[in-house]
């Protein structure tokens, strides 16, 4: 920076200067001085200004990147909520299919026993029908033997 390199001017005036003996001071040129400081007082509102611009923008680019890091991290967040609900449809949806397997295999167990139960029903129904056509034969029969 300029600025610095003109106070490094002032700074070997002062040290370079007259001493006054016993007083602890320097004689210096008034002129060379104020020329100096004038060029600071020119100079130095760019540099501050410049500074700001630098201070400005690193606050933007801070700003940027914070604001950058949160959007990262809201996606971020959007995708583990997708994948953790596509989980869970995928727990339901093997929770259903269990459910409706476990449903059909009682229904189909139901449908046996009752298919059983009906068979068994139209047995005993043909049983005690040929029982009857049996008793009914042996009668016949038997009247047939005293006939003769």
């Amino acid at each position: 920076m300029k600025v610095l390199k003109l106070l490094e001017e002032i700074e070997e005036i002062v040290e370079n200067g007259s001493s006054i003996p016993f007083a602890n001071k320097v004689l210096v040129d008034k002129e060379d001085i104020l020329e100096i400081i004038k060029e600071i007082r020119l100079i130095l509102p760019d540099e501050i200004k410049q500074a700001q611009w630098i201070k400005e923008e690193r606050q933007r680019i801070l700003i940027e990147a914070q604001q950058e890091g949160e959007a990262i991290i809201e996606d971020a967040n959007k995708q583990i909520s997708a994948m953790i609900e596509k989980d869970e449809i995928t727990k339901q949806a093997q929770k259903q299919s269990e459910e409706i397997i476990t449903q059909a295999q009682i229904s189909a167990k139901e449908m046996r026993l009752g298919a059983r139960d009906y068979a068994d029903e139209l047995l005993s129904n043909v049983e005690e029908v040929l029982s009857e056509i049996i008793t009914t034969i042996k009668e016949n029969r038997d009247e047939l033997k005293g006939m003769k």
